[in-house]
């Protein structure tokens, strides 16, 4: 199993206008016949349901209600999905289509997309897509490759972390490590001596830190399901199960609104 720290769906209402397949699975598999469609928009002129992410770089005005409407969606709630949304327990991701700056997730799944999904699904890879194609327990089997969305900042909790300050901080990290070698103690998962001192040394002082500190979480995060310690947070909505998707282990409800 994998958990990917990255979109796997598509927000509602562009995949009913656009998406032109049955559900997720089946879009990504037809993504082969739109080759423009990782191309990132440097303009809005550029922008429609064939070329979705955007913008290639800064530029002043650029606003996401612009991005909407130039994909024909209403408001830029409807840029999002409802996994995206703020809970009470950790803050909102970004809409999946937008490349730019720190908070935002588009450029993640064009190269996950791209460079992972697509080249595995084209070899006929056994790949099975959490919650789209049915429960956890159905989609683990031998001989399959289940794939399911994590979100670090939602695993945090779940592992029993409580950052104090920001994970760009080694300190922050190595504080935060107690918790993760406590999670692993309690859970029964033995870790290896590297990453035994990985987690002592707040995950090394170099800027990609932070990134290794992510993967770690979101892997306890998956072994939290996993080890039924959890509950896999499965959605009852239709629409988030064809098209949306939904946060490995995530059962804490949205604040805001559900997207239109």
């Amino acid at each position: 199993m994998f958990g990917l720290d990255l979109p796997l769906g598509l927000p509602r209402l562009y995949a009913e206008r656009h998406a032109g397949a049955e559900n997720f699975p089946g879009f990504l598999r037809g993504l082969h016949r739109r080759p423009g469609f990782f191309a990132v928009a440097a303009t809005l002129a550029e922008v429609s349901p064939d070329r979705p992410f955007y913008p290639a770089r800064g530029m002043r005005g650029m606003t996401r209600a612009a991005h909407a409407a130039a994909l024909g969606l209403p408001d830029p709630t409807c840029l999002g999905r409802r996994c995206d949304l703020r809970t009470a327990a950790r803050p909102a991701g970004a809409p999946m289509f937008w490349t730019l700056g720190a908070n935002q997730a588009g450029k993640a799944a064009i190269a996950a997309w791209r460079e992972m999904l697509l080249p595995a699904l084209a070899r006929g890879l056994p790949l099975r897509f959490w919650p789209f194609e049915g429960r956890l327990a159905a989609l683990a089997a031998p001989g399959t490759l289940v794939l399911a969305e994590t979100y670090p900042a939602e695993c945090y909790r779940h592992i029993g972390l409580r950052l104090a300050g920001s994970k760009r901080s080694r300190a922050a990290r190595t504080e935060a490590g107690a918790a993760l070698s406590a999670w692993a103690a309690t859970s029964g998962v033995r870790l290896t001596p590297d990453l035994a001192a990985a987690i002592a040394d707040g995950f090394g002082s170099d800027a990609a830190g932070e990134d290794r500190f992510d993967c770690v979480c979101g892997l306890f995060g998956v072994l939290n399901v996993l080890l039924g310690r959890r509950d896999e947070g499965y959605p009852g909505d239709p629409a988030l199960l064809r098209w949306e998707g939904w946060v490995l282990g995530q059962t804490d409800p949205p604040l805001a609104p559900q997207p239109a």
